[in-house]
């Protein structure tokens, strides 16, 4: 791990820094908390944490949280997922100090106004709306939703309006303070700074909050039959996903899977997906398959959309590749081809720091450690076609139906 300089606060909180040369510096707190980490009456409740720690702290208010680094020329921003909540920054590199004790600031200090959370819930409901307006985007948590019923991940990251109507500056430091624990975190960061600088302004700023450590445990959701589901929605289009559960983070089959995901349906025009479903029969204009793993599982969707009348075609060309996936042997020449673009790709998206940074991360909050780029590189190269023939059939036989008219 020479390409990153990694350090652990008195507190527990980990740090992962890479030395780049850029005038530009990026940082991030990564905190394991997500949606699948919220009680029965809290759905949503991680997301409206999300927005609210941007409405003020014990030393700002929440203008003054907003203008801090824009001001600057900088940005800050957060995101939350079923599994985590990012506060992340990009300022120029002398303005780093700047970022990290505002992203201290707000994480540790936030005071979470009765006033500002009333505005931002109308903000959450108008979000609410524009993702309900987005077939091709609600399909997909619905199409989960119903994988995982019953379980952590079985609900949507945005929740619903009357939960939110409920939420208060309680319920949120009750959350966080059950989630938000120094242990289960990671400051990330990425630039033309020395990694002792780094671990000093952490230090400075994320050090003195006191340790605490999480007594909460995930459960792995349990493995429901296949179904197949029709929803009436009016639309113009077909909306179809068909999927199944996948291995999570931490099975040796990940990463077969994600070439094998890339082959059939990734971003590419030659997957096999484009090639047949778009480029030979002209059934859809969106096409594609991914690839979305968890700490204990994962999923594997192919998402289309056509014209009512090309459905039933559609699915069926689909299936067809997956069934070729299955049932033929990648010849040596295909997948070389294969694991040369998937490389490719990866190294092209890695082009940009901030998303560098956020990945590794990730991966140290999760494993302690992070391959390099050619340790990554090396391990694709090693695949082998009874690999992914193998997983094809673990992953790619069983599959469910959701389907949005």
């Amino acid at each position: 791990m020479n390409e990153f300089t990694t350090y652990r606060l008195p507190n527990g909180i980990r740090g992962i820094h890479r030395c780049v040369r850029s005038n530009v510096a990026h940082c991030a707190l990564i905190v394991n908390a997500g949606s699948r980490d919220e009680l029965t009456a809290e759905y949503g409740l991680a997301h409206f944490t999300e927005h609210a720690f941007f409405k003020g702290t014990q030393r700002r208010r929440a203008w003054q949280v907003n203008c801090r680094l824009e001001n600057l020329g900088g940005e800050l921003n957060a995101f939350t997922t079923k599994e985590d909540t990012t506060i992340h920054a990009t300022t120029l590199r002398g303005d780093f100090p700047k970022a990290a004790e505002l992203i201290a600031d707000i994480a540790f200090r936030s005071t979470f106004p009765d006033r500002e959370l009333e505005r931002e819930k109308e903000v959450i409901c108008d979000e609410i709306n524009t993702y309900k307006d987005s077939p091709a985007d609600l399909i997909y948590d619905t199409f989960e939703d119903m994988l995982f019923e019953g379980s952590e991940l079985g609900h949507n990251i945005l929740g619903g309006k009357k939960a939110l109507a409920r939420f208060d500056g309680n319920a949120i430091r009750r959350f966080t303070a059950r989630t938000h624990t120094t242990d289960q975190m990671v400051f990330s960061s990425i630039g033309n700074i020395a990694p002792q600088t780094v671990e000093a302004v952490a230090d400075r700023y994320f050090g003195r909050q006191p340790a605490t450590v999480r007594t909460t445990h995930r459960t792995a959701p349990d493995v429901r039959p296949p179904f197949e589901r029709t929803i009436t929605k009016h639309t113009h289009q077909t909306h179809c996903i068909i999927g199944s559960r996948a291995c999570g983070i931490d099975d040796p089959r990940r990463l077969p899977l994600a070439l094998l995901v890339n082959i059939l349906g990734g971003p590419s025009a030659n997957s096999l997906l484009n090639v047949v479903v778009r480029e030979k029969h002209g059934l859809s204009y969106n096409i594609e398959a991914s690839y979305t793993p968890y700490t204990d599982c994962g999923i594997v969707a192919t998402y289309f959309s056509c014209d009512h009348g090309n459905t039933e075609q559609c699915i069926e060309l689909i299936e067809a590749q997956m069934r070729r996936l299955r049932t033929e042997t990648l010849t040596p020449r295909r997948l070389s081809m294969a694991k040369k673009q998937f490389i490719a790709q990866l190294a092209i998206s890695l082009e940009s720091n901030e998303g560098y940074m956020l990945g590794t991360g990730k991966s140290f909050l999760l494993h302690e450690e992070v391959d390099t780029m050619e340790q990554v590189y090396a391990k694709i190269e090693a695949l082998t076609a009874a690999q992914l023939a193998e997983v094809a059939e673990e992953v790619l036989g069983v599959d469910s139906k959701l389907i949005y008219r």
